[in-house]
């Protein structure tokens, strides 16, 4: 039995193997970038910059070095503009047509982006963070070794994923996740992973890995 659950670790755990095969997104060098960033002004007049005064932004960062960017301002108009984006560890550059290029000092983490010194919050997609265990799993060697899979996603991009086998023996892995439209990257101390997700609804959530010809469809807790 610990022979069939070693070989069941080294395929289900696929979902958080250290072999997976890279791709575009795990390829990038600052993937905690990616994704949707949000800044609100903490004061009801806003930030003014440049003789305009502002109370919210939001900025898209894509792995193909594009960016999008919205600004809203105090008296409800909203400034936008999209274009490339040049990155290294201390300093962002935003170039867009018909536009100086812009370098800016800045700060990251898994969730957090400091830019000249503003905060900004990363949001996941939405229903995507909650508790979510296993309501079918589908796959060459997987269904008669797994009993049961628990993954938590959290809004601050944090998560713990544990699986069982049929003898009620279990792993955990914690780490960071990100993502990038229906990729998801889990991140953890041995390694990283990165698998398809689609949300059906609000409750169902799934998981696919072509190389390894798994899928698991979750539902919410």
């Amino acid at each position: 039995m610990m022979k069939t659950f070693g070989f069941f670790w080294i395929f289900i755990l696929s979902l958080f193997s250290v072999n997976s095969i890279a791709d575009d997104i795990t390829e990038f060098d600052y993937p905690f970038l990616l994704g949707n960033w949000y800044w609100f002004s903490n004061q009801q007049d806003g930030i003014e910059s440049e003789g305009e005064k502002y109370r919210a932004m939001h900025v898209m960062f894509k792995s193909d070095y594009q960016f999008a960017m919205r600004l809203l301002r105090v008296d409800g108009k909203v400034e936008q503009w999209a274009g490339n984006y040049d990155i290294d560890d201390t300093n962002i550059t935003f170039i867009s047509p018909n536009e100086d290029e812009q370098m800016h000092s800045y700060l990251l983490n898994y969730n957090r982006f400091v830019l000249d010194g503003a905060h900004f919050t990363k949001l996941a997609p939405e229903h995507l963070a909650g508790n979510w265990r296993t309501k079918k799993i589908s796959g060459q060697d997987v269904a008669d070794n797994i009993a049961e899979f628990a993954l938590s996603l959290r809004p601050d991009f944090l998560f713990s994923a544990e699986i069982s086998n049929q003898a009620g023996k279990t792993k955990e892995h914690r780490g960071v996740y990100y993502l990038e439209d229906d990729q998801i990257v889990l991140l953890y101390e041995d390694g990283q992973q990165d698998n398809q997700f689609v949300l059906n609804g609000n409750n169902t959530l799934t998981l696919s890995n072509e190389h390894f010809g798994m899928e698991a469809v979750l539902r919410r807790e």
